[in-house]
């Protein structure tokens, strides 16, 4: 019996040597589950890029929003776990939706398997120009002058932006009212229009900051960011620990083969190690975050900790 099994083993590992050599044949399905625009969207038509001319095979992005990710996340959770339908995601869908969602349909940390980090998105402050607030300090003291009466947009209730703000809320003191959308774009559109006061952005600002539209006034990060570095970290501002960083990556269906998602890895990293790959993902404000798919995973897991902990304490919820 012994030496069946050390057969069939030998046989099985063959045959996942031969899969991952073979593997893609055909176009990859790279679903993104936020809207066109976002952070998530931009860094899964780049990595999408990369690996069609890796693969020689297209990776085709397709966006399924709605339900701070959990349409898209579902759906790739179902799909067949062969490697031809991936998730592009920002860790919240994983490490945040569980503490905000009583009822989901699926468990994100068991029916997907992390495949690759991509960027690390640090969140910015910002307002636009007109706003009388020129710095930090300024913008706090408004923000408790008119309790209530400034408002700030995110991608969604329990999205990484809104608690982010939610942070600021606790640690400042300062209060301000949060108008939920569907996706990053709209509501830094919106912030843009004038309809809402600030938000937390993942680095789709930029460009407008640096046309002189809006003023990035802090970043929720440990660090200050390449892209902005005049900008001071909150945490060099007063707010001591403050750390709202996401990092978004490619996910799997549970089940796909470890050959495959080694391969993904492998690529994706190389990608990130390139110096025009580089360069793309620093010009939309992230910053390159080569993993492991183990690293990759116990991020997210120390990531649920942390915010799951503001999430209970400021009442969060979101409804199905």
């Amino acid at each position: 019996m012994r030496a069946i099994a050390i057969a069939l083993a030998f046989v099985v590992s063959l045959i996942s040597t031969s899969l991952a050599q073979t593997w893609p044949t055909h176009s990859i399905r790279l679903v993104v589950n936020f809207p066109p625009g976002g952070a998530a969207d931009l860094l899964a038509r780049l990595i999408g890029q990369s690996l069609t001319e890796t693969f020689g095979q297209p990776v085709v992005v397709e966006n399924k929003g709605g339900a701070n990710g959990n349409i898209g996340g579902e759906m790739v959770a179902r799909s067949a776990p062969d490697g031809y339908t991936l998730l592009m995601s920002s860790g919240g869908m994983v490490a945040i939706n569980p503490h905000l969602y009583a009822n989901m349909s699926f468990d994100p940390a068991k029916d997907l398997v992390p495949v690759a980090s991509v960027a690390r998105v640090p969140f910015y402050l910002v307002v636009r120009t007109e706003n009388p607030a020129k710095d930090f300090k300024a913008f706090v003291a408004d923000l408790k002058a008119n309790p209530g009466k400034r408002n700030f947009g995110s991608p969604g209730i329990g999205s990484s932006p809104h608690l982010a703000a939610e942070m600021l809320k606790k640690m400042s003191g300062a209060d301000a009212v949060h108008v939920p959308y569907r996706g990053a774009a709209p509501a830094l559109n919106d912030l843009l229009a004038g309809q809402i006061d600030f938000l937390f952005d993942p680095g789709i600002a930029i460009e407008h900051v640096k046309a002189g539209k809006l003023r990035a006034i802090a970043i929720g990060s440990p660090q200050r960011s390449p892209q902005l570095p005049d900008v001071p970290t909150l945490q060099e501002l007063g707010l001591t620990g403050f750390d709202a960083d996401a990092i978004f990556g490619v996910y799997a269906p549970a089940g796909t083969p470890r050959e495959v998602i080694m391969r993904l890895n492998t690529e994706i990293n190389r990608a990130l190690a390139t110096a025009a790959l580089k360069e793309r993902i620093m010009t939309v404000g992230n910053v390159p975050a080569a993993m492991s798919p183990d690293e990759f995973g116990e991020r997210a897991r120390e990531d649920s900790k942390r915010f799951g902990a503001i999430i209970r304490e400021r009442g969060i919820r979101a409804d199905n």
